[in-house]
């Protein structure tokens, strides 16, 4: 039925833009976790057909037909997902959304910037160049993230601790809902502060993955560019003792932009990886911790005081990063850890505790790590409480999946839980992390979220197969 159609949506959109290549379909079908996780990531189903709209009427012209034939719709954004959000599990249409790429409205006295569902990350950077006074926050961490898919995925990245993560940039939104209709969320036009009328709708399509509608446009919100930035790496002995100096410093008010935890040996081998040096070389990893402000004096005197409290946990050193150039080498190493030792790696877990119990759930990990006698390296948003445990290949044979894998998996899970913490920080649920859904959210409260899935989508054609736990929803 799928490759049927093409002739209908050739009519609809034109024959450049519907492909039915293999080659290039499993492309648009396969994320970057295809790439990284090869080996448990799934597979994009084959027989699917690649659509690409350029406007928001030609994305309702496609749902609305898929509406009435029966077709499952898998929108794709920039394919930077670390979760399956946007893989196919089954014949459909692959709904590439790269055209919705040509607008970028900066208005300077509402301090907002309204973007089409393409524009990547990169693209408003750029934009913003002109701008001097303004800037986005957010850094999810590859710039070829679309600004869409950001807010479908509800992005977080490093820079969420001072101004928090995708849902709390976005003023208002258009999509279109699976019916073919489309639909404003919020305040599109950036210009109310307030709006407290009805039910907020707006942050159900936010991070809903794609299965309730698809965003076209996103209204972000703005901030006055810091007038000066630093960044520090503070080595430590002891992972544990790096992540109970987090909440000591966040607790007296000391507030940076971001502050990241890296372990030594996967910050080493990645900067030597780019060629590029990294400050410190001793203990078992560092805090990286970006600081904004005013004035140079307001840099110093936070820069002090979160050196203080950390040396008070153990820290060996402190090293300032004062230059442009010098704070985005250290950013550039930072950002390159998963592509540097992707190779190695078999999973990348995306879990997420509270602050206060950080240093418990190190602990955890550790004693986990030395009962299956494996190493478990670790990225982590300190701040945010968000940690990143690697799964690493072991043995001779980086193509076998270990024994141990999925036991190995569930334990991080049920010591996060345990913790009051979710499966997923960032990445989202995906198809990939759906099962544990079931571990995180009693039977009633998933069932109140298919219910809503039911109300918006009763077809089901919206990326089926995410978020809920294998059932006909």
């Amino acid at each position: 039925m799928v490759l049927k159609s093409e002739s209908d949506l050739a009519d609809l959109l034109g024959e450049r833009w519907v492909v039915n290549k293999p080659e290039v379909v499993k492309k648009y079908g396969e994320e970057h976790v295809n790439t990284c996780y090869e080996l448990v990531a799934p597979e994009p189903a084959e027989d699917c057909l690649l659509v690409k709209p350029g406007s928001a009427r030609e994305v309702a012209e496609v749902l609305e037909y898929a509406g009435e034939n029966s077709l499952p719709v898998f929108p794709r954004g920039g394919g930077t997902g670390l979760a399956a959000n946007a893989v196919p599990d089954r014949p459909g249409l692959i709904l590439a959304l790269e055209r919705l790429n040509d607008k970028i409205e900066v208005d300077e006295t509402n301090l907002t910037v309204t973007c089409g569902a393409a524009v990547t990350l990169g693209d408003l950077l750029a934009e913003l160049e002109d701008h001097e006074s303004l800037y986005f926050p957010l850094h999810p961490g590859d710039e070829g993230a679309q600004i869409g898919g950001m807010a479908a995925s509800n992005a977080g990245g490093v820079r969420a601790v001072k101004d928090g993560i995708m849902r709390d940039q976005i003023r208002g939104l258009k999509a279109v809902l699976p019916t073919g209709e489309l639909a404003t969320f919020g305040n599109p036009d950036g210009t109310l502060i307030k709006n407290n009328a009805g039910y907020d709708l707006m942050n159900l399509m936010i991070g809903s993955q794609g299965t309730l509608s698809v965003i076209v446009e996103v209204t972000l919100e703005l901030k006055p560019r810091p007038q000066q930035s630093a960044t520090l790496v503070i080595p430590f002995d002891e992972k544990e003792e790096a992540f109970a100096a987090v909440p000591d410093f966040l607790q007296e008010g000391h507030i940076p932009m971001a502050v990241e935890y890296v372990d030594r040996g996967q910050i080493m081998a990645t900067a030597d990886d780019l060629g590029k040096s990294w400050p410190a070389d001793e203990g078992e990893g560092d805090l990286m911790i970006m600081l904004t402000g005013a004035a140079e004096e307001d840099i110093y005197e936070l820069a002090a005081a979160i050196e203080g409290i950390c040396r008070e946990r153990g820290a060996l050193n402190c090293y300032i990063a004062e230059t442009a150039r010098e704070q985005r080498d250290l950013l550039e190493v930072r950002s390159h850890i998963l592509p540097a030792v992707e190779e190695d790696v078999l999973d990348g877990i995306d879990i997420t505790v509270p602050r206060s119990r950080l240093a418990e759930a190190m602990r955890g990990i550790e004693n986990i790590s030395s009962e299956y006698g494996v190493d478990i390296p670790m990225l982590a948003h300190a701040a945010d409480g968000n940690l990143h445990p690697f799964l690493m290949h072991e043995g001779d044979d980086p193509e076998k999946i270990p024994d141990y894998y999925e036991d190995l998996k569930h334990d991080l899970y049920d010591l996060t839980l345990e913790l009051g913490g979710t499966v997923t920080g960032e990445h989202g649920v995906g198809s990939m992390r759906k099962e544990e859904l079931a571990r995180q959210y009693s039977e009633r409260e998933i069932e109140l979220m298919r219910r809503i899935k039911r109300a918006i989508d009763p077809q089901g054609i919206l990326n089926p197969g995410k978020i809920f736990p294998d059932r006909v929803c």
